[in-house]
C-alpha cells in the first residue's frame, strides 16, 4: 500500500460520516445528472424532428441499451463492490486482480453483444417494441448504438471500480467530459449533417469512446489501481465474486429492460404517440432520481471500506444519513413533477396526445417517487456488503417481480390508465418488502461471517 493508498483508507475509515459522504457523493451527483441529461438529449433533439415514430425509435433502442449497461454494471459493481472490501482489508494485490479481471471480461462481454445484434438486428428491433413504423427508425439507430457496445460496458466498469477506491472525482471527469460531447455532437449530427435519428446515435458512441479512453487514463493517477491484462484471474472464486456483487445490478438493470419492452409492448395498441409519451417520462423520472442515486453512489465506498474493516457502526451511520436525506430530496422533487408535468413532457414533444399521456404518467409516478428513498439506498448497502439474495430480491422487486405482470393486468383491466399507474403501484409494493428485509440485515450486521477473498 503506497502513501496515497494509506491515505484514503484512513480517510474512508475516520473521517465523520455524513462529511465523507457528501464529500464523495458530490462528483457522484454530477456525474448522474450530466449523465442523465445527455441520455434525455437524443430525445429532446430526435423530438425537433416533429416525428413522433422518431422518438418512439429512441425510446425503443433504450432498453437494448439498458441492457448494455446491465452488463457493464454487473461486472463493474462486481468487481467494484469486491474492491471496497479488499481495499478496507488492506489487500491490494487482490483489489489489483479483481480490477483487471473485471474490466476485460465487461470488454469481452460487449464485443459479443455487438456481433449478435447487428446478425439479428431486425428481430431485436422488433423485439425491443418496435411497431412496423417506428422499425426504419429503430433499426437505423440500434445499428450503430452496437458498435459502441464494447466500450461502453468496459466505461461503466471502469466508472464504479473508480467511485469503490473513492476516486469519484476522476470517474467524474470521465463521464461528464463524454455527456458534454454529446449534447454538442446531437444536433451537429442531427441537423447540420443531416444524418436524423442516426446522428443521434453516432453522437452517444463518439461521446462514450471518449469517456472510456478519460476513464482508463484515470486509472493510472491518484493511487487508482492500474488496469493490467496480466493481472487477468479467469480461475471461478473470482467470478463467483463478481456474481454476487454483480447480480443484484444485472437483475435490476436487465430486468428495466425487460420492464421497457413490456411497457412498450403494453403501450403499442395506444399508437406510437402513447410510446413516445412513456419514453419521455422514462427519461424524464430518471433525470429525477439521478441526483438521490449519484447520493447513494457516495455512501458505497464509505460502505464498502468500513464493512470490509469491521466497522459496523459506521456503515448504519451512513445507511440512516442517506436515506433520511434522500426521501426528503424525493418528496420536493416528486412536488414539483407533478406540478410542472405538462410543461416537462412539452420540452420533448409538442404534439397534444404525447403531452396528454405523458402527463397523467410523469404525475402518477411522481406521487410515489419518495418510496425510491429506502429502496434504493437499501438495495445499494445490501450489495456493496455481499449480501447478494436480499440485494437481487430488491432489485428485482420493482422493476420485474411486480412491475412486469402488472403493466399486463392493469392494462387489460384499466386501458392505458393501467400502463401509465403501473410504476406507482409497483414503486409500493417494492417499499412494503423492502423495509423489513432491510431492517433484518440492519440488525443482523456484525454477527455472521464476513465473505472471504478468492485466495482464501
Amino acid at each position: 500500500m503506497d502513501e496515497k493508498q494509506a491515505q484514503k483508507f484512513h480517510e474512508m475509515t475516520e473521517a465523520p460520516v455524513g462529511r465523507l459522504v457528501c464529500r464523495l457523493a458530490a462528483p457522484c451527483i454530477i456525474s448522474m445528472l450530466v449523465t442523465a441529461f445527455y441520455n434525455m438529449a437524443d430525445t429532446f433533439f430526435v423530438g425537433m424532428l416533429k416525428n413522433p415514430s422518431a422518438t418512439g425509435a429512441v425510446g425503443v433502442v433504450f432498453s437494448l441499451m439498458a441492457i448494455i449497461q446491465a452488463v457493464g454494471f454487473f461486472f463493474g459493481h462486481g468487481s467494484g463492490n469486491f474492491i471496497s472490501r479488499e481495499l478496507g482489508k488492506q489487500h491490494m494485490e487482490e483489489a489489483e486482480n479483481m480490477a483487471a479481471t473485471g474490466f476485460f471480461s465487461a470488454l469481452a462481454a460487449g464485443i459479443l453483444i455487438c456481433l449478435l445484434g447487428q446478425l439479428f438486428l431486425t428481430p431485436l428491433a422488433t423485439l425491443l417494441g418496435s411497431t412496423p413504423t417506428i422499425l426504419p427508425y429503430s433499426r437505423a439507430y440500434l445499428r450503430i448504438i452496437l458498435f459502441g457496445a464494447p466500450w461502453m460496458t468496459a466505461s461503466l466498469v471502469l466508472n464504479n471500480q473508480l467511485r469503490f477506491q473513492g476516486s469519484a472525482a476522476y470517474a467524474m471527469v470521465g463521464i461528464t467530459s463524454g455527456a458534454v460531447l454529446n449534447i454538442a455532437l446531437d444536433p451537429i449530427m442531427i441537423f447540420w449533417m443531416d444524418l436524423g435519428v442516426a446522428g443521434a446515435a453516432w453522437a452517444t458512441i463518439i461521446s462514450q469512446f471518449i469517456s472510456f479512453c478519460l476513464l482508463l487514463a484515470g486509472c493510472a493517477r491518484g493511487g487508482n489501481l492500474r488496469i493490467r491484462i496480466s493481472k487477468v484471474q479467469l480461475k471461478p472464486a473470482y467470478y463467483v465474486m463478481i456474481v454476487k456483487g454483480g447480480l443484484p445490478s444485472l437483475s435490476r438493470q436487465g430486468l428495466a429492460s425487460v420492464a421497457t419492452i413490456c411497457l412498450n409492448q403494453a403501450a403499442g395498441p395506444y399508437g406510437d404517440t402513447a410510446i413516445a409519451a412513456m419514453g419521455i417520462v422514462q427519461r424524464i423520472t430518471m433525470f429525477g432520481g439521478s441526483a438521490m442515486i449519484g447520493f447513494g453512489q457516495g455512501f458505497q465506498p464509505v460502505c464498502g471500506f468500513n464493512y470490509g474493516a469491521g466497522l459496523y457502526s459506521r456503515v448504519k451511520q451512513g445507511f440512516w444519513f442517506c436515506v433520511k436525506t434522500s426521501t426528503c430530496f424525493l418528496f420536493a422533487v416528486g412536488v414539483l413533477g407533478i406540478v410542472f408535468a405538462p410543461q416537462l413532457v412539452a420540452l420533448f414533444q409538442d404534439d397534444p396526445d404525447v403531452i396528454a399521456y405523458g402527463t397523467s404518467a410523469l404525475r402518477f409516478q411522481c406521487a410515489t417517487f419518495f418510496f425510491q428513498g429506502w429502496i434504493v439506498m437499501s438495495n445499494m448497502m445490501l450489495q456493496t456488503i455481499g449480501k447478494t439474495a436480499p440485494a437481487t430480491f430488491v432489485a428485482m422487486a420493482r422493476q420485474g417481480i411486480f412491475f412486469i405482470p402488472l403493466v399486463f393486468i392493469l392494462s387489460n383491466t384499466l386501458g392505458f390508465l393501467g400502463v401509465q399507474i403501473t410504476q406507482s403501484v409497483s414503486d409500493l409494493l417494492t417499499l412494503i418488502c423492502a423495509i423489513p428485509i432491510q431492517l433484518y440485515i440492519l440488525r443482523r450486521m456484525g454477527s455472521d461471517t464476513k465473505l472471504a477473498s478468492p485466495a482464501n
